[in-house]
């Protein structure tokens, strides 16, 4: 299956063998860092540099009154957005995309559907007229019957073949390298982390570990309806056509209360799908610490924020000039967005 292009003009780059394999990527982020050493080299510095690692430093100063104990260090990451690239569709849907057109001629009962059509004419304007409800419906429908290991079996070969339309680069390729850095510092001081996103915990799981040095129980996500069967005397575990929840917005501080049980000290975001996951970890009390990505990177990545149908951050930009949350700007808080290429 041969990845379609969303957008055109797409950039070609050189032939380039690329850092590959997410274990390697993980591992550039999780490298142990000397005494006196600079734990997060790729963030230049600055007001935002600095609140982080004061941060750190606070809550894990014992004695002091901002310490927090080991047990409530609790660190959230969205995911789209804010650890790897969302733009210019989110990489689930292209993921999507790709299977409902190779699988289109097995399902003649799409072909009327308007979120295939506005899925299979490569139409942005047809795609952003949709309903979040109706997109997603289509989505769980399309993929419903898949087992759970045949999903996982999917996303992985996908991940493991399709290239980004502009940076001609594998998706999971394109994650921030200074986050990478950021989960790793925080994990060395006893931090937990955990990705809440919209995106769904199937898609996630299979290489979040690998990538971000996550491990699959601290992914939260949207989830899929599912069933449990006996096929040939095997137990197996089957989609079923509906939502079971969509971890967005408000919902998820509800995510994170049901599948973590204790509020964040820390909550990193992009965009106003996060605005709430911000305000619920910033009403707890004592040390914590909201920050946002401002994607002004036009050069290096892309530049949008208000008016984006993909992203889009502006309530939760307000809140966060209103309340003194750290705005980081990828153009002038990292010297490098994406892992290096190798010859």
């Amino acid at each position: 299956m041969e990845e379609q292009a969303l957008a055109p003009g797409a950039l070609a780059l050189s032939r380039r063998t690329v850092l590959g394999g997410a274990t390697a990527l993980a591992m550039i982020g999780c490298a142990g860092v000397g005494v006196g050493a600079d734990p997060l080299p790729l963030w230049n510095d600055g007001a935002n540099k600095q609140a982080i690692l004061k941060f750190v430093a606070d809550v894990t100063r014992e004695g002091a009154p901002t310490f927090v104990a080991p047990n409530e260090r609790v660190a959230v990451f969205d995911n789209d957005g804010t650890l790897w690239v969302e733009q210019p569709m989110y990489t689930q849907m292209v993921f999507v995309l790709d299977w409902v057109k190779a699988h289109a001629a097995e399902h003649p009962e799409w072909r009327d559907n308007p979120v295939f059509k506005a899925l299979t004419t490569n139409d942005p304007q047809a795609l952003h007229a949709l309903s979040e409800h109706d997109l997603l419906g289509f989505v769980f429908t399309a993929q419903s019957g898949l087992s759970d290991e045949a999903y996982d079996a999917a996303a992985r070969d996908w991940l493991a073949r399709a290239r980004h339309p502009r940076f001609n680069r594998r998706y999971t390729e394109l994650v921030y390298q200074p986050q990478l850095e950021l989960l790793s510092h925080l994990r060395r001081n006893g931090f937990k982390t955990f990705i809440v996103s919209g995106g769904s915990v199937e898609f996630m799981r299979p290489w979040s570990e690998r990538v971000y040095g996550i491990p699959p129980e601290q992914v939260i996500g949207s989830q899929n309806a599912m069933r449990f069967e006996q096929q040939g005397g095997q137990p197996v575990l089957l989609r079923e056509p509906k939502i079971d929840f969509v971890d967005d917005g408000p919902l998820k501080p509800v995510g994170i209360y049901k599948h973590i049980g204790r509020r964040p000290i820390l909550a990193f975001g992009n965009s106003d799908g996060d605005w709430q996951m911000l305000q619920y970890t910033m009403a707890g009390p004592g040390a914590r610490i909201a920050l946002i990505v401002h994607h002004d990177d036009a050069e290096r990545e892309v530049a949008y924020d208000r008016q984006s149908t993909i992203g889009r951050l502006d309530k939760a930009w307000d809140d966060a000039l209103a309340k003194g949350w750290n705005v980081v700007s990828m153009r002038r808080d990292w010297k490098q967005v994406f892992p290096p290429l190798r010859d």
